[in-house]
């Protein structure tokens, strides 16, 4: 993974300088005595805007490529959801593993996976992650830790469960990360998963990225139970929810659950409360809300606006600064377009590889 196994970086390639982890005190506690935010340093903080904004950037490009058709199929944009996955990363140790479902880009990029690999395969070329035959919804890197994307709705909380087991019988001390989204959370092989995740004591978080629509139903007309936090009651699997729009919050949760699973304990939920400012995929124009909600969350609730503000108010970081880090990015990000746009398309005899017969 792209995380040392002290857990000091937030999320990244090994080659990336890794900021010290938080040791102050939180400034908010949970019930049961424990930190629900910890509070970042200079550094932390640093690093957690370089890479959500890495995340943002590279969705607004991706989109822009799906606008001038070089982009086919579906295409499903993390844009407000940064958070998540960049404090989960931060809890991981090298061999632990990630897996989800199509709104993948984010976690990938989190992993450490290069953005002209992932870009190249968005536009189905040769220099992609799988070769420019797998498209947004199926890419890998066994070497990052990160099993997919995939397509069919809550199919990754089985391979999940699944990996999970195999880190249980090796004894390897790994732990896996499943995400899924609050609409797969009513999916049944889902809760077959709890079952035999709980009955064996599996090694596995299981991470519900609820940003309140699924594919375009608000949850609490398409669930009885819309505390999904407590998905897990009726297999005795512990949970609950977590502010999925503070990195600093996900990390403190991630780290306790991360731990809990690792340390033999069995799985555990956790239900990120985050929200997805454009629609399911590019071709859903989202008019099953208003305008005026997803401005709301934009101003009030932006992960990424939310870190900037704190490194302004505290003086650890400039306006001129930050610009740099987000030029900096935009210009990755083009460089990977233009990687993307420009790189062959595989050969024809690609088709008859890595297929087993």
């Amino acid at each position: 993974m792209a995380v040392a196994a002290n857990k000091s970086a937030v999320g990244r390639a090994p080659t990336a300088k890794a900021p010290a982890r938080a040791t102050a005190r939180s400034s908010a506690r949970r019930t049961d005595g424990t930190a629900a935010v910890v509070e970042f340093t200079r550094d932390q903080e640093l690093e957690a805007y370089r890479r959500m904004l890495e995340i943002r950037r590279f969705e607004e490009k991706a989109g822009q490529l799906y606008g001038m058709g070089l982009i086919g199929g579906f295409c499903h944009l993390y844009i407000g959801q940064e958070a998540v996955v960049v404090g989960m990363q931060a809890a991981l140790k090298e061999g632990d593993q990630v897996i989800t479902g199509y709104r993948d880009h984010g976690h990938m990029l989190a992993c450490g996976m290069d953005p002209k690999g992932v870009m190249a395969e968005l536009t189905g070329r040769r220099g992609g992650y799988s070769k420019g035959k797998g498209g947004s919804m199926h890419m890998f890197s066994i070497e990052k830790g990160f099993f997919g994307g995939h397509g069919i709705v809550g199919a990754q909380v089985s391979l999940g469960t699944g990996l999970a087991f195999a880190n249980h019988y090796r004894d390897n001390g790994n732990v896996t990360l499943a995400y899924f989204g609050d609409g797969a959370a009513n999916q049944g092989q889902v809760y077959e998963s709890f079952n035999m995740a709980e009955l064996w004591k599996l090694p596995v978080v299981y991470i519900i990225e609820n940003n309140k629509y699924a594919m375009g139903t608000a949850v609490n007309r398409a669930s009885a139970q819309t505390d999904f936090s407590k998905r897990g009651s009726s297999f005795n699997i512990p949970g609950e929810q977590v502010d999925g729009m503070d990195v600093r919050a996900v990390q403190a949760a991630g780290e306790r659950a991360v731990e809990f699973a690792r340390s033999g304990k069995g799985p555990y939920i956790l239900e990120m409360l985050t929200y997805r400012y454009r629609g399911h995929s590019m071709s859903d124009p989202a008019k099953y809300r208003s305008k005026e909600e997803v401005q709301k969350m934009r101003t009030e609730h932006d992960p990424i606006e939310q870190v900037r503000n704190r490194l302004l108010e505290k003086k650890w970081a400039t306006e001129e600064e930050l610009k740099a880090i987000d030029a900096e990015l935009r210009d990755q990000m083009n460089a990977a377009a233009d990687f993307a746009s420009t790189d062959p398309e595989p050969d024809p005899s690609e088709l008859y590889t890595d297929i087993l017969r």
